[in-house]
């Protein structure tokens, strides 16, 4: 294939390329009703985020932002916590407005996800010189971000937990926006601006999540690699360029966080220090985890939502006819695929591999940690879908359109799926919420009468960690709570009424 090639040879083009697609015009009309779908269910899930309250970390967050401002909790990060200074200031922007900024985290932390991933759909399409229908980028992005958001078996920890969520599935989503000045580049300049910011994101990357930087280092370097597999030659090395600049940036923010005394402090908290990540009975032991993980993950049916995305993208994607210099080879699914499952497979096992000497087994139950690698599972489900849309392209008219059915009804079931266990959800939060209002109108009440210390009862939900355990056995959040209430300390107050 010549070099600059005003487009790629494709026979599924050739069903109508540049004229009208075979999904004919009552599909592509419903297209931007499917997108409500998911949608409502995002608008259901952050209604339900005024029924988040602090807890866990939180309790000794809100403090320190409060007395020392955020500059004290990235200084706290840095010198005590962990050395994550961008999750400290993440952090500390929500934490300055105590029960508000939890409550809001989710629907606007929700908006960017959709955002960003509505973007990156929307300019890769134009990028690779496809146009589809209006609201199907929209529709695409929407059950990306209710799958990735929604789908895991803990969603409280995931999207309603700003703590985890800044960490694990907030920060993903901010590494694959990083490709949004390169898709936009169209000149030198572009080219500069998409690297300065590949190399600034990956600084920050790596003072922001281990789990999301090992995701980032791998699929960069995986993308470094197969570059001459997937791309036209004339865009080969400025590709790389860029790629090898975001890797050095990871490199450089995670030698700051690792070499940071909160780093250390972490370590030695965990007794991580004893344990070697890589001495082969911690090898085997993740591997074994990592096993148990992908089953849960591959047997949660609902990700079949993003499949079906992918699908009504792969029929209704055509080629424009003002597209330009081609800047992909020739698609080879089977073997794209194979080598996305490869990397997807690689960056779950090092992320388990790296939380293991911290958490021991608990990495099963700790789902937030899956989150670093899960939105690359879920986008390789929608890129799976596209290439089973487009080989149904070549079918007749009447199958073609029940594909398109097929996968309307799939994405409506995966939404009505998510959305049962998002309700149960709420009605927990709602009720945690009104105890945790009473019990923060009391503790307050006794402070400002000059009482030093005060009965606490333990309020959880989601296993949220909570100060006291059964029996009363206390827990470290216990003296922060105390902190947050101007008390001397708190005394386990009973079990939860």
């Amino acid at each position: 294939m010549a070099v600059g090639a005003p487009r790629v040879t494709d026979r599924d083009d050739e069903d109508g390329g540049d004229g009208p697609p075979r999904t004919g015009r009552t599909v592509r009309a419903a297209v931007p009703a499917l997108a409500a779908l998911p949608l409502g269910l995002l608008v259901m899930a952050s209604v339900l985020g005024r029924h988040v309250r602090p807890g866990a970390d939180e309790w000794c967050f809100l403090p320190v932002v409060r007395d020392h401002g955020i500059a004290g909790l990235v200084e706290q990060f840095y010198v005590t916590d962990n050395g994550r200074l961008a999750n400290g200031l993440l952090v500390g922007l929500y934490a300055k407005f105590p029960v508000a900024g939890h409550q809001w985290y989710g629907p606007v932390s929700g908006a960017l996800v959709l955002g960003l991933l509505w973007a990156l759909t929307a300019l890769l399409l134009r990028r690779v010189g496809l146009g589809a229908p209006r609201g199907t980028a929209l529709v695409v992005a929407a059950m990306t971000t209710a799958v990735f958001l929604f789908a895991t078996p803990n969603t409280y920890k995931t999207f309603y937990w700003p703590a985890a969520s800044v960490s694990h599935t907030l920060a993903p989503v901010l590494a694959a926006a990083a490709a949004l000045p390169l898709l936009r580049a169209r000149g030198r300049r572009g080219r500069v601006a998409a690297v300065v910011t590949i190399l600034l994101a990956g600084v920050f990357m790596g003072t922001l999540s281990e789990e999301a930087s090992v995701v980032a280092l791998v699929v960069l370097g995986a993308a470094v690699v197969l570059a001459p597999v997937v791309l036209v030659e004339r865009v080969r090395r400025p590709f790389r360029v860029w790629a090898l600049t975001g890797m050095g940036g990871v490199a450089v923010g995670t030698l700051l966080l690792v070499t940071s005394p909160g780093s250390r402090n972490r370590r030695e908290r965990y007794d991580a220090e004893t344990v070697s990540m890589l001495a082969p009975d911690s090898l085997i032991a993740s591997l074994k985890l990592f096993a148990r993980i992908a089953e849960s993950v591959l047997t949660t049916w609902t990700y079949a939502g993003a499949v079906a995305a992918g699908v009504l993208l792969g029929l209704l994607a055509r080629r424009r006819a003002d597209a330009g210099p081609a800047v992909l080879l020739p698609w080879r699914p089977v073997r794209l695929l194979s080598l996305g499952a490869v990397v997807l497979l690689v960056c779950g096992y090092l992320c388990t591999v790296i939380t293991y000497p911290a958490f021991g087994s608990r990495v099963l139950t700790t789902e937030r940690t899956w989150n670093d690698y899960l939105l690359l599972y879920v986008l390789l489900l929608v890129a799976a879908g596209a290439a089973l849309g487009r080989s149904a392209r070549r079918a007749r008219r009447p199958v073609v359109l029940a594909a398109a059915a097929a996968s309307a009804a799939v994405c409506a079931a995966t939404v009505l799926g998510l959305a049962v266990p998002l309700h149960h959800l709420g009605d927990d939060m709602r009720a945690r919420a009104e105890r945790w209002d009473r019990q923060d109108r009391y503790l307050r009440e006794q402070a400002a009468s000059g009482a030093r210390t005060a009965p606490y009862t333990p309020n959880s939900v989601a296993r949220m960690l909570e100060p006291f355990g059964a029996g009363g056995k206390k827990r470290w959040p216990a003296g922060c709570v105390a902190d947050y209430y101007h008390l001397d300390r708190v005394t386990y107050g009973g079990p939860t009424p």
